[in-house]
């Protein structure tokens, strides 16, 4: 009898286990606001599996920086999901996200990909195709605010990288983007607002994710978009907080996210699968062009290496661009 009753305890652990459950619960997920459509589906798709049954998921959107700083401060989060390594590394700093939070998962805290896309008038009337394009005399440019949205510093790098490959200096390629500045006629405080403001009649032509400009797509806003020959892979990244609560049910949300089924609603949704049997059934509709970079491509060097070259709000090239423009810095 007592074999029987082991045996049983044994089974109960083990089918537990096996089927991931974390026996309901509550996740604050945190997050910049582009992906809010693909998390809206991906939530309900996860809350219908064994993992997530009787999870919930509190979600808030806002731009990448302004969660960072928000998360900080005091909001209620287990989970976040920011635009930047650097927007959860000054989590880490606050000891709020474990310093391993890359080695969490074989995808290094990636759940999904996009690309920097440029989204054009209806016919393409500036005939927009590559980024020295973007200087023509008349053309203006809309694109958030790099001091508070993650989007817009992806953007930035993506012109300067692009020149780079075009076979630019370092010196050359910055003053691109101070021309490029000469140009843009808003600066939003987040990707979603700034793509509100273009399809509300201002500018000639959005920078954005590809994600943004197919999501605008999916809610029925007739939009075109060209991607660069030149352009930057944008990563979505999560992290656990440390003290979460909720850890286990934020994990298997993660994990989730990672799967199959989440990976092809990811696809569905504008955003590049990572998985590779998803990421292969949706490689028509995303294509990889030929200048395609990350963030490592040794011309950038990774966000150590150009965060405070490019993003301190005191003494970086776009905070000095900025001022020249009238433009705040602050990240407020």
């Amino acid at each position: 009898m007592r074999r029987i009753c082991i045996g049983l305890i044994l089974a109960g652990v083990l089918a537990g286990s096996a089927g991931g459950a974390t026996r309901g619960g509550s996740v604050d997920l945190v997050a910049y606001s582009t992906p809010k459509d693909a998390y809206t589906n991906i939530i309900g798709a996860f809350q219908k599996t064994a993992a997530g049954s009787g999870v919930s998921v509190n979600a808030s959107y806002a731009a990448s920086g302004d969660q960072a700083r928000s998360v900080a401060g005091g909001l209620s989060a287990d989970l976040v999901a920011l635009a930047l390594d650097p927007d959860i590394d000054y989590l880490v700093t606050k000891n709020i996200v474990p310093k391993n939070w890359r080695n969490a998962n074989r995808y290094h805290g990636i759940v999904s990909n996009s690309v920097v896309v440029f989204v054009v008038r209806d016919g393409n009337p500036k005939k927009i195709k590559s980024w020295n394009d973007l200087l023509k005399p008349g053309v203006e440019v809309v694109t958030p605010n790099p001091f508070t949205a993650g989007i817009a510093k992806w953007n930035i790098l993506a012109a300067y990288g692009a020149q780079r490959h075009l076979g630019k200096t370092d010196k050359q390629a910055i003053a691109f983007v101070k021309k490029l500045f000469d140009h843009v006629v808003s600066q939003d405080s987040s990707g979603s607002n700034a793509t509100n403001t273009f399809l509300s009649g201002k500018g000639d032509v959005l920078i954005t994710f590809e994600s943004e400009a197919i999501n605008a797509r999916l809610a029925g806003r007739d939009i075109q978009y060209v991607i660069p020959r030149q352009t930057m892979l944008i990563e979505l990244l999560v992290a656990v907080l440390k003290k979460s609560p909720s850890k286990d049910a934020a994990t298997a949300f993660i994990r989730y996210m990672k799967s199959h089924p989440a990976q092809v609603l990811f696809g569905q949704n504008g955003f590049r699968p990572i998985e590779p049997a998803a990421a292969k059934q949706f490689q028509k509709q995303y294509p990889v062009r030929p200048g395609m970079f990350t963030i490592n491509d040794k011309v950038i060097g990774g966000w150590r290496a150009v965060d405070k070259k490019w993003f301190n709000p005191t003494s970086s090239i776009m905070a000095t661009i900025e001022k020249n423009l009238g433009v705040s810095t602050s990240g407020a």
